[in-house]
């Protein structure tokens, strides 16, 4: 903690893609931020454990904010890494259908798309689908054109770099253990390597990921019926033993996303396959190597050159998820003054993918928020971006 401090204007607790992105729009707006990090570095968990993709927008509810964040910082990130000397590339992404189920799926998402307003898609037959990728074997694809990949640490550092030259802060090793609402603002009880400390600050940005939950409930005066409940889904990824078979990146059908199928490619454009899901309680990083069999299940339906053996653990990664096993899909949710009563204090929940593709408009999002602005006029100026 810096030592000089008793009191900030603004506190925002995490300092993944999330944290950062609101602690440098928060600072640039002229406000004094410090980011209080319980890790020893930015981004260990959930922002540097994904797969890199900087997506188009493709199958998110309509209206919600998955859906509308996604599209408007799709349309901003690109621009912004040229702009930063991030790695950044266009790669494209061939969403594939393999018989009748898959493609009344598929339409379904081609059509939802539109309505989202991703840009640059293209229906594809089997052939001109296998006309880009020779290897690939499927009835229909979707072509989305402007999916890219991103170097997320990079992006990450960006931020970092920008919150931190217009005054920003981050302290490392601290925990927030405790907030009460005091002074017109909070009063924080923070754990340090050195001891615990006390901070009073008058914004409270709650973007802790996997620890939203416990953060939440530790601010006292936030609604306990307000917090929602957040499930760990763990995915492994595997990389691939042999020469990258595509150029573009490939997503199989519904069924088979979550059991390892996807298809993506690092900034060496390197493959790798994942997430294969789980459900766990605690967070741990551990691998199951076993769990390659669902992985090689769902692959060989649109690349059956996948032979035995080629694929290797690599690591995993875990989502904050509003749905439990078996249900629907959930979107994010953001509560800031104006839907908890309690005024300074924003919590955002479940913030998973497209989190880092949407950063950029969920950061000007939270800081209209924290000021008062209700949730779905914060929205609505992101969706008139689009």
């Amino acid at each position: 903690m810096p030592e000089h401090l008793d009191r900030a204007d603004s506190v925002v607790v995490g300092a993944g893609v999330i944290g950062l992105a609101v602690a440098r729009r928060l600072a640039m707006s002229g406000r004094e931020v410090i980011v209080l990090e319980q890790e020893d570095l930015i981004g260990t968990h959930s922002s540097s454990r994904s797969n890199e993709v900087s997506h188009a927008g493709l199958y998110y509810r309509p209206d919600g904010p998955q859906a509308i964040l996604c599209v408007a910082g799709h349309r901003l990130l690109e621009p912004y890494c040229a702009e930063h000397g991030i790695p950044y590339k266009v790669v494209g992404k061939l969403v594939v259908a393999n018989g009748e189920d898959d493609l009344e799926w598929l339409k379904g998402i081609y059509e939802n798309a539109q309505i989202c307003g991703a840009r640059g898609l293209d229906w594809l037959g089997g052939n001109a689908a296998r006309n880009l990728e020779p290897e690939l074997r499927c009835d229909a694809a979707i072509h989305s054109t402007l999916t890219g990949i991103v170097d997320t640490h990079a992006l990450m550092l960006a931020y970092q770099g920008e919150a931190e030259a217009h005054g920003a802060s981050i302290a490392f090793q601290s925990r927030l253990l405790g907030a009460r609402v005091a002074n017109n603002g909070f009063a924080l009880e923070i754990a340090t390597k050195d001891g615990t400390h006390h901070l009073g600050c008058n914004t409270l940005i709650n973007a802790a990921g996997l620890w939203a939950v416990p953060v939440a409930r530790a601010i006292e005066g936030t609604p306990q019926d307000d917090i929602p409940h957040v499930h760990y889904a763990k995915g492994a990824f595997f990389s691939l033993a042999v020469k990258s078979p595509f150029r573009h990146l490939v997503v199989p059908a519904q069924r088979w996303i979550r059991m390892g199928g996807i298809y993506t490619l690092d900034m060496a454009m390197r493959a790798r396959f994942g997430p294969e899901e789980e459900w766990i309680e605690e967070v741990n990083y551990d691998i199951d190597a076993a769990r390659s069999s669902t992985a090689y299940e769902a692959v060989r339906r649109y690349w059956p050159g996948l032979e035995d053996g080629m694929l290797q653990p690599a690591y995993t990664g875990i989502r904050p998820r509003l749905n439990g096993p078996g249900e629907p899909m959930a979107d994010w949710i953001m509560h800031g003054p104006a839907e908890h009563g309690v005024p300074g204090l924003v919590n955002l929940y479940g913030i998973e993918s497209p989190g880092i593709t949407s950063s950029l408009p969920i950061a000007e999002m939270i800081t209209a928020m924290a000021d008062g602005l209700p949730f779905g006029q914060a929205l609505g100026a992101q969706r008139a971006t689009n």
